[in-house]
């Protein structure tokens, strides 16, 4: 097979130089309908009772996800010239288009009853100040209202708040950005009026300015990348030639790449905008293996094109496994069910497929129109250093086997007790690094009011109007109360606060009546609150956003820290018990939803799935390895000296602290797949010349180990600096990402030119048995080969025919 592909490419050279080209021009129009992700993409999948408990929710009160918040902390708030200053950032912001409202103790409200209507008004409480005096009053009356308390400012630590309502159409479309940037401006006249701090937070916030991080970041790692990989090229080939050609290859691999997910309609997230540099790093190989290849067989015979052509045969099929193991570990996310993942491993996949096909098809083609290499282009193949190195690594396993496998049997108890000491975490926040600004912001809204990371409750009662029933209200508050004990949750608000709130108005605003209605006088203060009717339109509609039409159904809303996957699981289990303590399972129906609770879920579940895409992506490669053998004892000896590297990053994640969360979890399925390619090309590399040494398994290592040595140090090297770039992102996860994937290829490396050949020396014959003899798939065909005279032959008759 790989004969007749080799003879086809080079036979073929222009027409498919046109079609590359054609289709590149394609990808890059396509590439154009990229969308940013200004949304957190579900974990959960749709069938999921967490996930279709938030939707339900969402249809009885609408989406919870579509507030900014922001705060000041400012000890002189309410002089005059500071309060007027913070008003007119309200109407700045109302003025807004994207903004529906404002709420902040500016245009804060006041009931008041009308007994003659029997039904409450409302007023704004701070309207018409002229004076300090007049609002020096005012403030006395809004701070006698216990309904702002812990909702709108907190008083101990002068820390006050605005929520600013989004439309969610616009947060849907790509005006975003600019409604953001918008409330921001506005913010920072602010800031420079009154020499404040505004702080920012809230989902909609968040989503946005990470989306554009990773904007940022994804057109700063491909020019990274691209740099770091071409200077690494140049140092071991010294020839500009290659980088150049190496580069054009991989770039028009990310052209495709980003035209593959235009075209998929998959939007930009902060994993599939690391896959262009992703594709850098794991194309570069590709070539680095080829050229080698390429090199070693001119300096044999001196022929080019039969050079080219034997490169195509002789690795082709361990190259092509060698992506297609890389292409499965990112493929087995999809089992996932989480959009994000599922989406960022089809795209991965196909793109690593198509490198391999990019530099089989353009790396032999375009190196066949060059002049022959010249002996300057081919000296690094005896490069002393690496030699040495490889030299030195050779005789370990040659003559120190039985120290490798003690210092492995060490390494493997060493972390076992690391990964006993890993821990299962995730926060919301958890990838922003602790001295941004992001992350910084929602401590200050969780020092000063709890956190704002929505959590809702929702009680059902089983009966219409029974809501309004003064034992259904006790219970209610009593819940309350429990709740806002727990450290971690804000003031809980519900229609009951409202209640309380009308009950206090009733009583001409007597802060001690801020209570549940009384026997007595509980049916004239309801009366009071069946009318809408207020001088703004308000009124006591607003205790519709808490309750169901039928008053069967009712909401209590609570914020919450950002307190990690681990504590959130016992505070669930908390809030749900003290639930069903006062609202029994038997009688009432509960459920306890929110976007805190969504991820929290999600995140567990996606750290369970993840482990089963990494058992896939093992059995997978398995599957592939014995296909390529044929032989189930090399299987498992192939899969030695990859799951130790894997073993010891997880002993590296717990004795440093490094959580299993999803952006962690990742690092094994793909360091897995990458890895397992220099264990291909070894071992097929042993394969070839079991044959040619009448079956001498020392000679066919030995000559395996200097032969694919040199490509595999290369490559590693490549991809440790070229994942290594990752750390320098701002995010937490992809840090991780980067330099845990960094380190597991490191001890890979070493793994395979130590571990392999010594278990392949140790156990010999037990494991190369007949069958390894005999592959399902040959690798090559040495006995033919395309004659150089066949191709001058071809281009002569072509320009005759121009001649003629």
């Amino acid at each position: 097979m790989w004969v007749t592909i080799a003879r086809t490419i080079l036979k073929n050279r222009l027409p498919i130089l046109f079609i590359i080209a054609a289709i590149t021009v394609f990808m890059a129009y396509q590439s154009q309908r990229i969308e940013m992700s200004y949304q957190y993409a579900p974990l959960l999948p749709e069938d999921d009772p967490a996930y279709i408990e938030y939707e339900r929710f969402a249809e009885l009160f609408g989406d919870e996800g579509n507030i900014i918040v922001l705060g000041v902390q400012d000890e002189q708030f309410f002089d005059i010239n500071h309060f007027n200053r913070w008003l007119k950032l309200t109407d700045e912001l109302r003025e807004i288009d994207g903004v529906t409202e404002v709420l902040s103790i500016s245009n804060s409200y006041n009931l008041k009853r009308v007994a003659a209507e029997r039904r409450f008004d409302v007023k704004p409480l701070f309207s018409g100040i002229a004076y300090q005096q007049d609002l020096d009053s005012i403030r006395l009356i809004f701070e006698s209202l216990p309904f702002y308390d812990g909702l709108l400012y907190n008083r101990e630590t002068n820390t006050y708040l605005m929520a600013v309502l989004l439309d969610t159409e616009v947060l849907q479309s790509p005006e975003r950005v600019r409604l953001v940037e918008e409330i921001k401006s506005a913010g920072a006249r602010y800031d420079n009026y009154n020499g404040t701090a505004l702080k920012y937070s809230g989902l909609p916030f968040i989503r946005v300015e990470t989306a554009e991080m990773v904007k940022y970041e994804l057109n700063m790692f491909i020019v990274l990348t691209l740099v770091i990989t071409a200077l690494i090229i140049f140092l071991f080939f010294k020839s500009f030639k290659v980088v150049i050609f190496c580069m054009l290859i991989v770039g028009t691999a990310v052209v495709w790449a980003l035209g593959i997910q235009g075209m998929l309609g998959f939007k930009v997230t902060i994993l599939t905008g690391m896959i262009p540099p992703l594709i850098i790093v794991i194309g570069i190989p590709n070539s680095v293996f080829m050229l080698n290849k390429y090199h070693q067989e001119f300096r044999s015979h001196g022929n080019k094109i039969k050079s080219l052509q034997r490169m195509i045969r002789k690795i082709g099929n361990a190259t092509f496994l060698t992506n297609l193991t890389t292409a499965s570990g990112f493929a087995t996310f999809v089992f996932t069910s989480s959009r994000i993942l599922v989406e960022f491993g089809i795209v991965a996949a196909i793109n690593i497929i198509v490198i391999f096909i990019l530099s089989l098809l353009l790396i032999p083609i375009i190196f066949s129109f060059l002049a022959d290499p010249k002996e300057r282009h081919i000296k690094h193949l005896d490069r002393t250093l690496v030699s040495n190195v490889v030299n030195k690594i050779l005789h370990v396993s040659l003559y120190h086997r039985t120290k490798v496998f003690v210092i492995t049997g060490i390494m493997l108890m060493v972390g076992g007790y690391g990964i006993s000491r890993m821990q299962t975490t995730g926060y919301m926040l958890d990838d922003i690094p602790h001295e941004h600004q992001l992350y910084s912001d929602l401590k200050f809204f969780e020092e000063h009011f709890n956190g704002l990371m929505p959590l809702e409750i929702l009680i059902d009662t089983r009966r219409p109007n029974s809501l309004m029933q003064r034992s259904t209200m006790e219970r209610m508050d009593l819940l309350q109360s429990r709740l806002d004990s727990i450290d971690e949750l804000s003031r809980p608000i519900s229609y009951i606060e409202l209640i309380k709130f009308a009950r206090q108005a009733y009583y001409n605003g007597s802060e001690f009546h801020y209570a549940i209605p009384t026997a007595m006088d509980r049916n004239f203060i309801l009366s009071h609150m069946q009318t809408r009717n207020s001088d703004d339109g308000e009124g006591s509609g607003l205790m519709y956003s808490f309750i169901d039409s039928a008053r069967q159904m009712a909401r209590i809303s609570l914020r919450m820290e950002d307190v990690g996957t681990t504590r959130m699981e016992s505070l669930e289990q908390n809030v749900r018990s003290t639930i069903e303590e006062i609202f029994p399972p038997d009688e009432y129906e509960s459920l306890i939803t929110g976007a805190s609770v969504v991820f929290f879920k999600g995140t567990n579940y996606l750290v369970r799935n993840l482990f089963i895409s990494l058992s896939i992506a093992v059995l997978l490669i398995a599957t592939f390895m014995a296909w390529m053998f044929s032989s189930k004892r090399m299987v498992l000896v192939s899969l030695i000296p990859n799951i130790i590297p894997l073993l010891m990053t997880a002993a590296l994640m717990g004795y440093f602290g490094i959580p299993i969360k999803p952006s962690t979890i990742l690092v094994f399925s793909i360091a897995f797949g990458i890895s397992v390619d220099d264990t291909i090309h070894f071992l097929a590399k042993y394969r070839q010349e079991l044959s040619e040494t009448n079956w001498s398994i020392r000679a066919a290592v030995v000559i395996a180990t200097k032969e694919t040595g040199l490509s595999m140090i290369y490559t590693s090297i490549i991809l440790f600096f070229g994942f290594g770039v990752f750390s320098l992102s701002e995010f937490g996860g992809t840090v991780a990402l980067g330099l845990l994937v960094a380190f597991t290829l490191l001890i890979a490396l070493f793994a395979n030119l130590i571990l392999l050949p010594s278990i392949l020396l140790t156990l010999e014959k037990f494991i190369t048995n007949e069958s390894f003899k005999e592959p399902l798939l040959a690798i090559y065909n040495e006995d033919e080969d395309i004659e150089i005279d066949d191709l001058v032959i071809e281009r002569r008759n072509q320009k005759e025919q121009v001649d003629d």
